[in-house]
C-alpha cells in the first residue's frame, strides 16, 4: 500500500512537470533552419583578396638635360628598401641599393652604390608628395665611410631633382 501511495504521488508530480514544460514550449516562436550550402572546391573564389600587409612597391624616374635617375622603392610599413640608378650622359653613372625608413613625408635613405670602380655609401633624402619625389640637397660630410647630411634641417628640397611616378616595368629594365 505504501508503495502505491508513493507511485501515485510521483505520477502527479511527473504529470505536472510535463504539463509545465509543454506550456512553456507552446509560447516559443518557430525558428527557420537555414540550409547549409557546401561550395564546390573546384569553383574559383568570387572575391578579390587584397594584401594589405605586404610591401608596397613604387617606381620613379626623373630627367635633367641628358641625365636620368631611376628609383624603385618597396615600403613595408615604413621600412624602405629598393634600387636606384643614375644614368649620366658624359660621365659615369651609378647603380645600387637603397635602405632606410619613412618619417612623415620624408624618405630617409642610404644609397650604397658602385661608381667608377669603387663602392660608396651616402644619405639621400626625398620628400614624397602625391606622385612626386623631390631629392634633398645639402652639405654632406664623411662619417666612417658614409656621406651623411651635416644638418638635416638645412636640406633644400626646392632645388632638388624631381622624380615622377613611373611604371615599374620600365624602371626594372634599367635597374637590372
Amino acid at each position: 500500500m505504501f508503495i502505491l501511495a508513493i507511485i501515485k504521488f510521483n505520477i502527479k508530480y511527473i504529470l505536472l512537470s510535463a504539463l509545465s514544460i509543454l506550456m512553456m514550449n507552446c509560447d516559443k516562436k518557430k525558428e527557420s533552419v537555414k540550409p547549409v550550402v557546401i561550395a564546390d572546391s573546384i569553383e574559383a573564389p568570387t572575391e578579390t583578396v587584397i594584401d594589405t600587409l605586404g610591401a608596397k612597391s613604387s617606381c620613379y624616374s626623373g630627367v635633367t638635360g641628358k641625365d636620368s635617375v631611376f628609383v624603385s622603392i618597396d615600403d613595408n610599413l615604413g621600412t624602405l628598401s629598393g634600387k636606384m640608378a643614375y644614368k649620366n650622359n658624359e660621365k659615369d653613372g651609378s647603380k645600387g641599393e637603397l635602405s632606410g625608413f619613412k618619417s612623415g613625408d620624408t624618405l630617409k635613405l642610404t644609397y650604397e652604390f658602385a661608381a667608377e670602380g669603387t663602392t660608396s655609401k651616402r644619405d639621400i633624402f626625398f620628400i614624397q608628395k602625391g606622385n612626386l619625389l623631390t631629392e634633398g640637397i645639402g652639405n654632406q660630410t664623411d662619417d666612417n665611410g658614409v656621406m651623411r647630411y651635416v644638418d638635416e634641417k638645412k636640406i633644400d628640397y626646392k632645388a632638388g631633382q624631381k622624380l615622377e611616378k613611373t611604371d615599374c616595368k620600365v624602371v626594372a629594365k634599367v635597374l637590372q
